[in-house]
């Protein structure tokens, strides 16, 4: 018996380590590269306003960019 206990208690002290190590988990995710959209600098705006006498008006602003892309939007409303 009294040899029982000393062995049991190297053979739990050996155990230790390799238990605390199989409980250790590393995850490692691969993510996307960061996408950069680089902007224009200088940008165009027109602003047109028309007025009709039967109450109506319309707005339409276009815009151009450094590299000719345009973009028209036209909003109307009548009272």
């Amino acid at each position: 018996m009294r040899h029982f206990l000393p062995a049991a208690a190297l053979l739990l002290a050996g155990l230790t380590p390799q238990i605390a190590a199989a409980q250790t988990t590393i995850i490692e995710r691969d993510r996307p590269d960061t996408v950069v959209v680089d902007r224009p600098v200088s940008e165009r705006k027109t602003v047109e306003t028309r007025e009709t006498s039967d109450g109506c008006s319309s707005k339409t602003v276009t815009k151009t960019n450094d590299l000719g892309d345009r973009k028209t939007v036209t909003k109307e409303s009548c009272d």
